[in-house]
């Protein structure tokens, strides 16, 4: 982990209030951990993507360890609310359930620079969802933890920027073709991972459902959502797409985005 990073020490668990625990975030939180503690899995993968890129593998192995004690922190807050959770179970039975193809020799986006910028995308996402989470809970643990992660994913969104921008030197690919990849990285957050991790840490023993469990999943997050959010969230796609985070367009697409977090989660409730 990078020097001076926080450990699971430095969280301040005998504040933990049972009282206060919320049982829709804990769900949202059971599967969070899923997802981050699997980040050894990712980065695997980005060392086949970059197998002659010392400096960068070196990077995404802090990274991976970072997001691993991501999701140690969030199954030992879990475990705290509810006794009955076995994070380790819950953790191998998504392990089985879903796979990436680890042993890819070169990038699925096309691309180094494509999956740079696809890694900002996951970035944004997981620094604007815990932020979120930590406005929306009163309990003193789970807020400290969330804080804690979201500024560590908004460092990552920069390391990954950082790589992006040197190998733009090398590839230039086009502003239209980081705009694709933005896009379609963007409607993988209702891909099978998510659904996944939700069905293994909060399933009830029926057999997996995406639909259902991917609903269940979404209408939870798009409810923590604040406007602040999602704009500040907009501007960093726009940046690592290549666009202007602080253009009119950027303003109207935060907007245009809240409006419809707020429809699809009054939707997934319906359904």
């Amino acid at each position: 982990m990078a020097v001076g990073h926080w450990t699971l020490d430095d969280i301040s668990w005998q504040r933990f209030d049972p009282e206060k625990v919320d049982p829709e975030l804990l769900k949202l939180v059971k599967a969070a951990g899923m997802v981050e503690y699997n980040g050894g899995v990712y980065a695997d993968y980005l060392c086949n993507v970059f197998p002659d890129d010392a400096e960068f593998q070196q990077a995404a192995k802090v990274w991976a360890r970072e997001e691993v004690q991501h999701g140690e922190a969030l199954g030992r807050w879990a475990t705290l609310a509810d006794p009955d959770f076995d994070f380790g179970a819950c953790f191998e039975r998504f392990r089985e359930g879903y796979q990436i193809p680890v042993d890819a020799a070169a990038s699925v986006r096309g691309s180094r620079s494509g999956e740079l910028v696809a890694r900002c995308i996951v970035e944004v996402g997981t620094s604007s969802f815990y932020a979120s989470m930590a406005s929306m809970t009163d309990e003193p643990v789970l807020r400290e933890i969330c804080r804690k992660i979201a500024a560590d994913e908004l460092r990552h969104y920069k390391l990954f920027y950082n790589h992006l921008n040197r190998y733009l030197e090398r590839e230039r690919i086009g502003r239209w073709r980081r705009i694709g990849v933005a896009l379609g990285r963007i409607g993988e957050s209702e891909d099978d991972e998510l659904a996944y991790a939700y069905y293994a840490a909060n399933g009830d023993g029926a057999p997996y459902d995406r639909k259902r469990y991917g609903t269940a999943y979404l209408h939870r997050v798009y409810a923590c959502y604040q406007p602040a959010h999602v704009q500040r969230a907009v501007s960093m796609i726009f940046k690592a797409a290549g666009l202007n985070p602080q253009s009119r367009l950027s303003s109207l697409v935060s907007r245009l985005a809240f409006a419809m977090l707020r429809l699809r989660s009054r939707r997934a409730v319906a359904a």
